[in-house]
């Protein structure tokens, strides 16, 4: 039996420059964090199963990869070459679609449990470009690289992409007390609205011609939040946040909607220093980062507007960040 987990992330500048069809015109970067909520993958070969078992909000019982409805397993089982006897579970501490990247955590922790089924070696570097290739290139999805690497590397970080496709990995190191006060200046709520991330990224790809000079502003701005982060200026860092909203709703039609808008301009009547919604943008999570002394008056405040606008499933997500990556919790072939 193999247990495998990966981290979800919040992104908080620079979401969408991860696309190539900007960052091979311009490095794109996204300063993010890892956070302790997790996707988590199990692998196993039962010895009277001959059969490929898939376990997740359904469940599949085929002889060969290509009979699976789970694209993901599918596509890394026939890379990998294994085509019977396993048994795959899948579970994660939060919904897909919240905009916390956790398609693909699920991805980075799919085939780090499978080369260790496989008994063969992946380093992060490795491995976070493998979960990327399956999600961009073999399925097709029209997304970005920092999910996959904020899944691998874990903690603080800001991920550069290159026109030539390479990846710089910066970690910023904040000692335990900034990183905890950072941690309790944030508020982050599932709107109970979800989206589809490809509708929106698909719009955004086919208008970066356009947008190209703001997404270069967008890219630049991750190193001054980083300055700011690291100076424990939060006021500053929720202003960038929320001017860098501003200028991510330029770049399609449907990165926000009156609802999104009525949630997030209450948050800001209330305190907040400034927000965002996390991933693509629809819906989602939405993050805060808000004075420590508004938090309860900024949670009571959008409960009601939720109500007002029958989010049945609106709720506050608690977080904290976390420094591992990808992980294998473990191998009993060992």
């Amino acid at each position: 039996m193999i247990i495998v987990r990966a981290p979800m992330r919040i992104s908080f500048v620079g979401g969408g420059t991860d696309l190539a069809s900007f960052y091979r015109h311009y490095p794109g970067r996204v300063i993010s964090t890892a956070i302790n909520k997790y996707s988590y993958v199990s692998i196993n070969q039962p010895p009277l199963i001959k059969k490929i078992s898939v376990r997740y909000a359904i469940s599949e019982l085929v002889d060969h990869p290509n009979e699976l409805k789970h694209n993901r397993i599918r596509a890394a089982l026939l890379n990998l070459g294994i085509e019977s006897r396993i048994d795959i579970g899948c579970f994660s501490d939060l919904p897909v679609k919240s905009g916390l990247g956790s398609s693909s955590s699920f991805t980075a922790a799919l085939i780090k449990g499978l080369y260790a089924y496989i008994d063969k070696k992946i380093d992060k570097q490795e491995l976070a470009e493998a979960a990327a290739k399956l999600e961009i290139e073999h399925l097709k999805e029209p997304i970005g690289k920092q999910d996959h690497y904020a899944a691998v590397f874990g903690g603080f970080n800001i991920f550069q992409f290159n026109p030539d496709e390479s990846v710089d990995v910066m970690p910023i190191h904040l000692d335990f007390k900034k990183r905890l006060s950072f941690e309790n200046h944030l508020l982050i709520f599932f709107t109970g609205i979800t989206r589809s991330a490809s509708d929106i990224l698909t719009e955004q790809k086919s208008k970066t011609g356009q947008n190209i000079e703001v997404m270069k502003k967008m890219s630049d701005s991750v190193f001054d939040f980083r300055d700011k982060l690291v100076a424990g200026d939060f006021k500053t860092l929720g202003e960038i946040l929320r001017e860098g909203w501003s200028r991510k709703k330029t770049l399609a039609s449907n990165l926000s909607n009156p609802i999104i808008d009525d949630i997030y301009n209450e948050g800001i009547k209330c305190g907040a220093w400034g927000g965002k919604i996390l991933g693509a943008g629809g819906g989602g999570c939405i993050l805060f980062i808000a004075p420590t002394e508004k938090k309860n008056t900024i949670r009571e405040s959008l409960k009601s507007i939720a109500k007002k606008h029958n989010l049945l499933d609106f709720n506050e997500i608690p977080i904290s960040f976390v420094q591992t990556g990808a992980e294998i919790l473990m191998n009993s072939n060992y």
